[in-house]
């Protein structure tokens, strides 16, 4: 059960947006391995919660479009380097073992793979249980 949601959820928001299968710039966005999603127990905003976990892979130079997700996002680079801003912040380029935070609703408006190599992401999105889709594109 919790695999169809992933795969219901996800698919839907990965061909859309920043964690999708796209184009940008003639490159691919990347690929979204779906790992987890959890029942939270605790209400969010008086709304029964679920956390969703996904490994976003980006080859050297993909990129996604901006987007935003319906809850806050925590997110932990595994490998490479990453590129990420949100809102009028400047871009960072974050580092395997460096993490970043994204509150719910904020654009993320940067999603880029700067390096030479391949970058992996564990990305954790925290939202209310009946939210159609995890990436809400731009």
């Amino acid at each position: 059960m919790v695999r169809k949601i992933w795969i219901t959820a996800l698919g839907i928001g990965l061909t859309a947006s920043g964690y999708a299968i796209a184009t940008h710039e003639g490159h691919e966005h990347g690929t979204v391995r779906p790992l987890a999603a959890w029942d939270i127990k605790e209400k969010i905003d008086g709304k029964v919660s679920k956390g969703t976990a996904a490994e976003v892979t980006l080859e050297p130079g993909q990129a996604g479009a901006a987007h935003r997700h319906p809850g806050p996002v925590l997110g932990y680079v595994l490998e490479g380097e990453y590129e990420w801003a949100i809102d009028d912040q400047p871009p960072k380029v974050l580092k395997a073992g460096q993490t970043f935070y994204e509150p719910g609703g904020c654009l993320h408006r940067v999603s880029k793979n700067p390096g030479k190599s391949k970058t992996r992401v564990l990305a954790w999105v925290i939202h209310s249980r009946d939210a159609k889709d995890l990436v809400i594109p731009e």
